[in-house]
């Protein structure tokens, strides 16, 4: 879990947040307005995220791939028939 600090303290305490990340392993989310601004991470974990990056969207890639059309479910146009059928306009 990350440490959450608001970036009017953060700015006081950097060289300490710092040393939490890099020595202690933490993760600190800079905050504004309680709202997440920025993430201190180590160089370690940003090396991690930025690797698996770029499997994850060939996994992605890979799953999309074997998506493959299906038949309409049994009874889905009595069921939607009214909005999913074109109607012409009224006779007069």
């Amino acid at each position: 879990m990350a440490y959450e600090i608001p970036v009017t303290q953060a700015r006081a305490e950097l060289a300490d947040l710092i040393n939490r990340v890099v020595y202690g392993g933490e993760r600190v989310v800079v905050t504004r307005h309680g709202k997440p601004l920025v993430a201190l991470v180590s160089a370690a974990d940003l090396q991690r995220l930025e690797e698996t990056e770029g499997a994850g969207e060939e996994q992605v890639i890979s799953s999309v791939s074997t998506v493959r059309s299906m038949p309409s479910a049994p009874g889905e146009r009595q069921r939607f028939g009214i909005a999913a059928e074109h109607r012409g306009p009224k006779p007069t």
